[in-house]
């Protein structure tokens, strides 16, 4: 286990709070009442965009239900719910071409 005691532990979770806190902060307080320029909005459009797959390549590569391994079925299911997205222009669509695809997959395998 940790060799922190609990003290530390608290005074850790409290300073990492904080810190997230201001971060947060330092941009919203900062600039939460007056009108961000057209430049910073039209990069701020593409974070999310950005972020998720950001959030959901490592679970498609290094999955941890098969440790770590590169699954087939997974990398099918990716590429289905990519291409189903990208022509219907519908994440629900996406996303049960993908769970489609991947059940199918693993009960293939």
């Amino acid at each position: 286990m940790s060799h922190y005691s609990t003290l530390e532990i608290w005074l850790i979770i409290a300073v990492v709070g904080a810190g997230t806190f201001f971060m947060r902060y330092s941009f919203l307080g900062a600039l939460g009442n007056r009108p961000m320029p057209d430049w910073l909005l039209r990069m701020l459009r593409y974070t999310p965009v950005a972020v998720l797959p950001a959030l959901a390549a490592p679970l498609v590569v290094w999955p941890a239900a098969t440790g770590g391994q590169t699954d087939p079925a997974r990398l099918a299911a990716a590429a289905a719910t990519v291409l189903v997205g990208f022509l219907s222009r519908s994440a629900l669509a996406a996303i049960l071409a993908g769970a489609a695809t991947l059940s199918l997959g693993l009960y293939l395998s």
